[in-house]
């Protein structure tokens, strides 16, 4: 999977592999132990997502066509389903207590760049 730095109001957020085939967005964070601090899984296109036969819980941000957050949800456990809604266009998934870390909340708007070696791909 490639990967992209996700930043927001000019700070670093995370490293994100980006999962936009439909392998690498069934498998998602599954068979993990757990998401590293710093690092991310960016899902596109994705308006839902669960976390069935996960082994811990994710902060997770839904993001509209443009990167504007539109829904967070914090530490959501193990077997669990949740839903972005309809501006929802794709999710990044972060370790827990990553939004409150970095006090990412509705209408803050991330950008993206691309990781070292990797080509630049929009948040749409």
């Amino acid at each position: 999977m490639r990967t992209v730095l996700v930043g927001v109001a000019e700070r670093e957020l995370c490293l994100a592999e980006v999962a936009e085939n439909p392998w690498t967005r069934a498998v998602g964070l599954l068979g993990r132990k757990e998401l590293g601090e710093g690092r991310g899984l960016w899902i596109r296109p994705c308006r839902s997502i669960h976390t069935l036969f996960m082994r811990f819980p994710i902060d997770v941000a839904y993001l509209s066509s443009d990167g504007t957050v539109v829904k967070t949800c914090a530490r959501l456990r193990p077997f669990r389903l949740s839903m972005g809604g309809r501006q929802a266009h794709s999710v990044l998934e972060l370790p827990p207590g990553s939004l409150e870390r970095a006090g990412l909340k509705i209408g803050d708007r991330l950008l993206c760049s691309p990781a070292e070696g990797e080509a630049l791909i929009g948040l749409g």
